[in-house]
This record gives structure tokens, sequence and C-alpha cells, in this order.
């Protein structure tokens, strides 16, 4: 997992606790404490699959494009991430050793349960849940 799905949860929140208004990049960017640019990939991503609406121009942004109740994490976490499961590979499947021949096997099954099981839980959470609880913490 990276850092993507954080910064796509936080600027969703952030539209939601905004409704019906526009925020800039910047504007997001300035609340994730990320850089612009970096927004806009994500925020990009975000409308292809709906989630977002756009403006251009002066007075323009990103808008929420969503039911904050219905969208869930796990669709955000499809979206922007790029699993769990590293981008390296271990041992060597042409090997003689059983070890080495068998552990790359082994754990791509470990990480893809475990996968199964991380959406099965952001299933159950919403961008509505997520800025209630963000509104517990005062």
């Amino acid at each position: 997992m990276n850092s993507e799905f954080t910064i796509a949860v936080h600027s969703l929140v952030f539209l939601a606790y905004l409704p019906d208004h526009m925020a800039s990049s910047e504007l997001i960017a300035k609340n994730v404490s990320t850089n612009p640019a970096r927004i806009r990939k994500i925020m990009s991503r975000l409308r292809k699959n709906g989630f977002v609406k756009t403006k251009e121009g002066n007075g323009g942004g990103y808008i929420l494009n969503c039911n904050p109740q219905e969208t869930t994490l796990a669709q955000i976490y499809r979206t922007v991430s790029c699993g769990i499961k590293p981008n390296w590979c271990t041992g060597d499947p042409e090997e003689a050793c059983l070890i080495s021949s068998n552990t790359q096997a082994v754990m791509d099954q470990i990480f893809n349960e475990a996968e199964d099981y991380l959406e099965t839980y952001l299933e159950k959470i919403t961008i509505y849940s997520v800025l209630e609880k963000i509104k517990q913490c005062r």
C-alpha cells in the first residue's frame, strides 16, 4: 500500500466537509500537507472513477460527486492503491532448493488473502464515517 490511498481518503473527507463548495488543488494540498501536483494526480484518478467533478478556471477546483454515506474506503482503495504486495520477488522458481523455488508463490497467496481481508474491512467504512470519527476528535 502507498500513501496515495491515505491522500485520496483525506481529500474526499475534506470535500465532504465542504459540501457544495469547490476546493482548489492548492487548498486540498494545504489541508493534506502535500504538493498540489500530487493532489492533482490523485484527484485525476478519482475524477475518472466518478468520485469528484472538476471545474477549470477562476473559482474552479474539485467538488464531491459521490454520496459520502455510500462511498466506501474499499472503492477508493481499488481506485488508487497498488495493493499491499511488494514489488519485489524472493527466491528463484527455477532453483532446485525447496525454499527458494516456492517461497514467492506462498507469499503471493498470503498477500492475496490479506488483500481480500483488507478490502472486506474497508467495505464497512464510508467517507462519511471517517468524517464523523474526525469530528469526534475535537
